[in-house]
């Protein structure tokens, strides 16, 4: 059977909010958002979202809901399914939402936070989840403002390849902002990714993707706040040992902090969202990637983030495994020789 590839979107939406600089939510960039996936070709299987709302003051001000339990995430994938009718096109996907936290003043809801993973339903089936209870990763270096705190979490999912059934974990995640709280913080020119608290975390991280993957293949995706050539991005290539997908098809120097940017704030432009891998997964391209503030993207000006986009092809257990050592094909001694 054909090892057709994968392809996987891994982007911060913020909020759907950017039209009006992130302070509320509104119905033109989730149109946009969905038209510009609907638009990719091939589709994507996987789409992992930071950034998503459930419900709150900012998400619902300047946008009035189907009905007054619509997340936020249900009113995206509502553009989602107009997009598909527009183009004479069957609507693949099924969304899964993560909450992570929430913002409230007494019983008003001022604003939420959360993940979300979208799956190609034509391609992929969900074998398990942790939407009930998603991975607290978070680090609180100073546990007397841990209830301020933005809580972080990682979204959890095993899928099954429909044409072969082979398995894929995939992580979504945010990691927190290097914390402020810290003599190293204030040592270092570079912020972003040189947190104590952003070390913690990958840690967590890494420790939680051994744990549910084994030696399967797996994905791990989101907004790092922390650029290539950081302590947090050599952690997890250097010493978990994951690979970056930009860094396999060539398009970044993991050296180098800002020749990619993926992110930008007024003048600042910045290199925060990655996608890596492990367990036999082999990376082919990312060709529709653009760097932050690139005309050409479809997806120009819908955030302060660009996606990343990228095709991979599992390769199955017997292509991956190792031969066996000359030693271990010689016969064992007998006892007492």
């Amino acid at each position: 059977m054909a090892d057709t590839p994968l392809r996987i979107v891994s982007y911060n939406v913020r909020y759907f909010g950017h039209a009006l600089r992130g302070l509320a939510s509104t119905l033109g960039p989730k149109r946009r958002v969905s038209a510009a996936l609907a638009a990719l070709e091939p589709l994507p299987d996987i789409i992992c979202l930071q950034e998503v709302e459930t419900q709150s003051f900012r998400s619902n001000v300047a946008h009035r809901r189907a009905r007054p339990d619509e997340t936020q995430l249900e009113a995206f994938m509502g553009r989602m399914e107009e997009t598909f009718a527009h183009l004479l096109r069957p609507m693949p996907y099924e969304a899964f939402y993560f909450r992570a936290h929430h913002y409230k003043l007494g019983d008003f809801s001022l604003y939420t936070t959360g993940l979300a993973i979208i799956v190609n339903t034509q391609r992929l089936v969900v074998d398990t989840h942790n939407v009930d209870a998603p991975h607290p990763i978070t680090h609180h270096h100073v546990r007397m403002l841990r209830e301020r705190k933005q809580s972080r979490i990682c979204a959890y999912m095993r899928l099954l390849r429909k044409e072969d059934g082979l398995p894929l974990h995939v992580f979504n995640t945010h990691l927190s902002l290097p914390t402020p709280f810290s003599r190293a913080f204030w040592a270092t020119r570079d912020k972003m990714g040189n947190g104590i608290n952003q070390l913690h975390e990958a840690r967590a991280l890494a420790q939680l993707v051994r744990a549910r993957s084994a030696d399967e293949p797996f994905l791990i995706c989101g907004d790092f706040n922390s650029p290539p050539a950081s302590p947090v991005f050599h952690y997890l290539c250097d010493e978990a040992h994951f690979t970056s997908a930009q860094t396999a098809v060539g398009q970044i120097d993991p050296h180098v902090s800002r020749a990619f940017p993926t992110a930008g704030f007024m003048h600042m432009r910045m290199h925060l969202d990655h996608i890596f891998s492990g367990g036999g997964v082999r990376w082919l391209d990312a060709d529709e990637t653009r760097p932050f503030g690139d005309p050409r993207s479809r997806f120009h000006g819908l955030s302060d983030h660009m996606p990343l986009i990228a095709r991979f092809q599992l390769e199955p257990p017997a292509a991956r495994a190792e031969p066996p050592r000359a030693s271990s094909l010689e016969p064992s001694a007998p006892a007492g020789a």
